[in-house]
């Protein structure tokens, strides 16, 4: 593939420009780990009825870690997460796992047929395409029926979407909100452009929440991206979302007004955006949301963190593979003693040199006893990972400094064995149609490889 997406350049033009800005730095999460002991004692647990006692909380966290393999990882990676972030551990949370764009579109669309209040939808990417309009519709009739409509959209991510798409929701009452204009007459305050909103989320009468990385689209809905490989053959999407009901849906609730309030989105009308909570399940979930800033990288810190005291099993899919060197690092330990670190990227991408770059560090890992997997025959944009069969990740984060430093991003962090048995079923389904990256084989590589891979890790920065 040796075509580059108009968006990247867009993307790598701006980054560029903000380089007068000053070079942003990723948080150090070794000092973190140090200042939050292992014999740590986590926070209460939040259930439907607010704050568990110390002496439940625990117990909790005890029962879940006596039903797998024995694993400090819990207690470790909870005391490091809870030393940067508010947002609580929920207990009571049904988790609904939603692989690819026809089974996340299926329950997007249930839910907000059921919408009797308030419908708010915030996405990277919505397209007036064949989904686009259907979901458009969708809304509009219910809005027609009295449910509040709230859409923020990324105005980078939409660059494609013409204004009358927009403009047909706002004039049948749905609240719209461009987040970070890239018309400057538009900006609200300070224009930054290299501050996009990368998150996926749907949240439905504060009582149901879908998260991850699927865009609108009709490149995830038709099963095929548009995107094509050797032969030419059009490739299926492979994404994930979670479905979420209980405690933990009140926390995107919070990060979706946040975000509308930032930008100035209308005034909503007064509505019960956080209903009682009601345990549905029996998961426990933590909302993550990262924003700009070095204290605010919070997905950073839960992958660095969980990677870092993984003891068992690494099992982890990403869309764009072009760490930092602490994720790096944090991989190359991990394998070297003893942990079944086992990697999915894509064989595909819409950048080659983002290819490039992330195929730059394939040397290092492979050395270190990382085993690397290509995802063949569909293009892969999942960003998910199951650590030590217990603690789950889904959302919308690749690994690349770009998302890592830049962007607002969320993933729902899923303490459960029975949703991690789930997830272990999807990757090794990914593993199946994917082709592992030998030693002896990529050793031999051509010379004008190494030197496109080269090339590319100078800008991997802005990747």
């Amino acid at each position: 593939m040796k075509t580059i997406n108009p968006y990247f350049l867009i993307i790598l033009f701006i980054a560029i420009l903000s380089l007068s800005n000053g070079c942003a730095t990723l948080p150090n999460v070794s000092g973190m780990i140090d200042e939050a002991p292992a014999g740590q004692e986590p926070r209460q647990i939040v259930s439907s009825k607010g704050l568990l006692s110390p002496q439940k909380s625990k117990a909790i966290m005890e029962r879940l870690k006596s039903s797998g393999k024995p694993s400090d990882i819990l207690d470790r990676f909870t005391a490091v997460v809870e030393s940067v972030t508010d947002s609580p551990l929920t207990k009571g949370n049904k988790v609904t796992l939603l692989a690819d764009g026809q089974a996340a579109y299926a329950a997007m669309f249930k839910a907000i047929q059921n919408a009797k209040y308030h419908i708010n939808l915030e996405t990277f990417i919505i397209e007036d395409d064949e989904v686009g309009r259907k979901f458009t519709d969708l809304l509009l009739q219910k809005q027609a029926k009295g449910v509040q409509v709230n859409l923020i959209f990324d105005s980078l991510g939409s660059y494609g979407t013409p204004a009358p798409f927009f403009q047909r929701l706002r004039d049948k009452g749905v609240h719209v909100a461009e987040f970070n204009p890239i018309n400057p007459i538009k900006a609200h305050g300070h224009w930054l452009l290299q501050h996009p909103d990368h998150r996926k989320i749907l949240v439905v009468d504060g009582k149901v929440a879908i998260a991850g990385g699927i865009n609108i689209s009709a490149v995830y809905s038709s099963g095929l991206s548009g995107r094509r490989h050797a032969k030419g053959a059009p490739l299926p999407v492979r994404d994930t979302d979670v479905q979420i009901e209980g405690p933990a849906v009140a926390e995107f609730q919070k990060l979706f007004l946040d975000t509308w309030q930032k930008q100035n989105g209308a005034k909503l009308s007064e509505q019960d955006y956080f209903p009682a909570p009601k345990e549905e399940g029996n998961a426990l979930v933590r909302v993550v949301g990262s924003t700009p800033g070095q204290s605010n990288r919070l997905t950073f810190v839960v992958y660095v963190s969980a990677i870092t005291f993984a003891e068992h099993s690494i099992h982890l899919t990403n869309a764009y593979l072009i760490p930092d060197d602490q994720i790096l690092d944090a991989f190359t330990d991990a394998a070297k003693r003893g942990v079944d670190v086992k990697i999915i990227v894509p064989s595909t991408s819409d950048s080659s040199i983002a290819m490039h770059a992330m195929r730059y560090n394939y040397t290092e890992l492979l050395k270190a006893g990382v085993k690397i997997y290509e995802r063949r025959k569909a293009w892969l944009h999942a960003k998910t990972a199951v650590i030590d069969g217990v603690l789950s990740t889904v959302g919308s984060t690749n690994l690349d400094f770009w998302s890592l430093l830049s962007d607002d991003e969320v993933n729902s962090v899923v303490l459960s064995h029975g949703f991690a048995i789930e997830m272990e079923k999807m990757f090794a389904g990914d593993l199946a149609e994917s082709g592992q990256i030998q030693w002896d084989t990529w050793g031999k590589r051509p010379l004008w490889q190494k030197i496109e891979e080269s090339f590319a890790h100078v800008f991997s920065h802005w990747m």
